[in-house]
C-alpha cells in the first residue's frame, strides 16, 4: 500500500458511484508503475474507488 494525494479536476468537488473521472495522484513513495495497470483507492480499510493508470508523470 502506498499513500498518495489525489487532485480532482477543476470544478469537480465530489465523485459519486458510477461516475468516471480523470485525476492526478502524487504518491508519497516511489513505486514501479506502468500504463494500463489497475489500482484501487482505499480509505479507512474500505475500497472507495478503482482505476487504470493512463499516464505516468515523473
Amino acid at each position: 500500500d502506498v499513500t498518495g494525494i489525489a487532485q480532482l479536476p477543476e470544478g469537480v468537488e465530489m465523485v459519486m458511484p458510477g461516475d468516471n473521472v480523470s485525476l492526478e495522484v502524487e504518491l508519497i513513495a516511489p513505486i514501479a508503475m506502468e500504463k494500463e495497470v489497475r489500482f484501487a483507492i482505499r480509505e479507512g480499510g474500505r475500497t472507495v474507488g478503482a482505476g487504470v493508470v493512463t499516464e505516468v508523470i515523473e
